[in-house]
This record gives structure tokens, sequence and C-alpha cells, in this order.
């Protein structure tokens, strides 16, 4: 593409994670989407920037609050009394408490897996993952099981989702660190495989590194590496039923991807990209290159993809197997249909009605449950259910 193109493309584009947008002072009423009428509901409010939200076996939730807080919610109520032993996170910027995960087998284990920013020696920050057994209201006998290896004192791209397939491993995003894509492109640290800025990566439950791994035994790579070449996921999921495991991620000016997430495979981020310089400049004539993987879905102009899921319920029987993302950039859910791993269709809802949705999560009870984030004031959970026909 064009220099020209992409000068005229910036014209329309909208910058995606940082934009500020007034939240609506109140629910809306009835939407609808194609033939779905579907109503909000509020859940809980005045929580304090709610970057993920979890449920364990019993509906209780779990909401994980940027600053560093885990707080619980149980039938609407909200615990006034966040859970203990959660370590120090470093929230600046973009960094902070970033996912909450029950353990598969949590009936039984009671484990809770959190990934969060840390400060580390020098001035620099990253990406860990630690696991501890949830006993009343308390995290005990918490331990990091992964410390991604990054060199990064900035203050954004922490990535920090975390996914469980049905063989028990575990995946967990780490973004590129918010390393610039300037000079030469193939030298980022997110097209390096010997760190972990840009990156899946695959482990057991208890933090090894599985033996078949892609990139085990291989000098100068990590092991714990299942993909690279991402930007900033901040998103990510199995198919419930496939199988499979997809990523969304942010791009720069443009180019945010849905994408499926593939043993050794490289995302090509800065290499390639939709994407442009949030100065409006091209960071790459390049849209494609042998052996960088394309997206199942982009986005021009940018959503700021945030959160993932695959609807499974009932309540909403046309968006079963829909997968949905949310969006921070227009404060939108995006409502996207594969044929397969194909991309088939996409449709916007709740555009500029609820605030910045952080997370998307499927409730035991088959409603959609979003965690909002109203540009630094109280953030809310609400949920969305069919309207009363």
């Amino acid at each position: 593409m064009s220099r020209s193109v992409l000068k005229s493309l910036a014209a329309g584009l909208v910058l995606s994670a940082c934009s500020a947008q007034p939240a609506p002072a109140q629910l809306p009423a009835t939407q609808q989407a194609g033939a779905v009428s579907f109503k909000v509901v509020s859940v809980v409010d005045e929580l304090a920037f709610p970057l993920s939200i979890a449920f364990l076996p019993d509906g209780e939730m779990l909401v994980a609050e940027k600053a560093g807080t885990l707080r619980r919610v149980k039938n609407g109520v909200l615990n006034p009394t966040p859970i203990s032993g959660i370590p120090a996170v470093h929230s600046r910027g973009q960094g902070g408490l970033h996912e909450v995960t029950p353990h598969p087998q949590f009936a039984t284990n009671k484990l809770i897996y959190i990934a969060y920013a840390k400060m580390m020696e020098g001035g620099k920050a990253t990406t860990v993952l630690s696991r501890g057994r949830l006993e009343g209201n308390a995290l005990v006998d918490l331990k990091e099981i992964f410390v991604a290896q990054t060199n990064s004192s900035a203050g954004q791209h922490f990535g920090g989702r975390i996914a469980f397939d049905n063989n028990g491993y575990l995946y967990l995003s780490v973004g590129d660190r918010g390393a610039p894509p300037s000079g030469d492109l193939e030298a980022h640290p997110a097209q390096n495989s010997g760190n972990h800025q840009g990156t899946i990566n695959r482990l057991h439950d208890d933090g090894r590194v599985p033996t078949d791994n892609p990139f085990v035994g291989q000098a100068g790579k990590l092991p714990e590496i299942w993909s690279y070449g991402h930007r900033n996921p901040q998103g990510l999921i199995v198919h419930p039923t496939t199988g499979a495991v997809f990523d969304v991620e942010h791009g720069p000016r443009g180019g945010d991807e849905l994408n499926l997430v593939q043993k050794g495979k490289n995302y090509g981020w800065p290499v390639i990209t939709y994407g442009i310089n949030y100065s409006g400049t091209p960071i790459t004539e390049e849209r494609s290159r042998p052996g960088m993987e394309q997206p199942v879905k982009y986005w021009v102009p940018s959503i700021a993809t945030s959160g993932l899921m695959v609807y499974t319920g009932d309540k909403f029987p046309s968006w079963k197997g829909s997968v949905f993302v949310g969006g921070l950039a227009g404060q939108q859910l995006a409502r996207v249909t594969l044929d397969g791993n194909t991309f088939k269709s996409e449709e916007t809802l709740l555009a500029g009605v609820v605030g910045r949705i952080r997370d998307v999560r499927q409730g035991p009870d088959g409603f959609i449950y979003l965690a909002i984030d109203k540009n630094g004031g109280p953030g809310s959970i609400v949920r969305l259910e069919p309207a009363a026909k």
C-alpha cells in the first residue's frame, strides 16, 4: 500500500485505547441487534477500574481492579472487603492487575491465577503470573510461576490475559511493552523469540514448560513461547468446542487483530500491520509476508479490542457460537461470526452506550457480562439479558 493511501486512511482513523470519551449517565432502554432484542442490566457499580471478571462454580464473581484489588460479588452484592494476599501491583499507565482466572478444577483445588504488572530492578516493569489458593476472603500460598523476560520501563502493553485449554495447559499473553516500531523492524523485540515481548506463552498449570512447546531446546529462544510477533494481546480464549486458541490485540492507529494462535507461528508485528503510527506516518509498506500469519479479522479504524469470549449459552440462541470482542474506542461490543476459523461477518452492539468495555464473559446463567471502564471514574459490571417479548 502506498504512502499516499496510508495518509488518506489516517484522516479517518481514531486513536485506539487512549481515546477519552464521555460515559453515558444511565443505562439504556432496550437495544436491538438484528432480530435480537436485549436489555442492559446493572450488576454492580462503584468499582475502581475493573479489568477482568471471572466466575466461580457457585456463580460468585471475582473482579480484578487495575490498582491491584480483587473483589467478590455474590448475588449482585459487592463484598466491601477486598480479598487479601494480593501482591504489590505496578499500576502505572496501562499496567495493573490485568486478569483473574480460576483453575478448571477450582471446585476441588481452590486455585486462583492472577496476571499483573510488577516493578523489577532498574525501574523496569514486566508481566507476572502467580497462583494461590482461595481460602475464605484470602489468597494464600501465593507463588510466582512465570515472570516475563522483558526489558522496558514503558507503562504500556503488558498483555496479561490467561486461558486454559481442555488438556489443562495454560496460555498467557505478554505485550511488546511499548517498544517503538522504528529502524530495523525485523530487530524489534516482538520478532525475537529470545525474550517474552509480544508473545503468547504455554505452560503447565504449575508454571512448568511443556516439552512439546515449539522452542524447547533451541538456543537463544525461550521455551515458554507458543507464538510471537504480537503487539498487545488484551483478549485470549480457547474455543470451548474446537479447542482453537484465539487472541485479540491492539494495533497502533488501525490494525487491531483477531488471530488464530498456532504453535510456533509469527504474527508479524511490526514487520507487517494494517495500522499506522499515531502521528499518521506509515510503519511499514508491507501487509503480508511469507512466514508471517494473517489475522482472522482486522479493524481499521481501531476499536481498541479488549476482552474476548465465545458464546455457548441458551439465553441468546441465535448468538450461539459467536465471538464477542470488547472495544474501548467507540465503547462498543463486536459480535463476530466465523465459518470454522474463517471470518464470516461482524455486527456492532452498544456503540457509545455503556462505556469502554474491558472484559466480556459468559456467566453460569447464560447471560453476557461486561466489565466497564468509565474513563477513570467509577467502573461497573453490567449484563445483557433478552428483552421481554
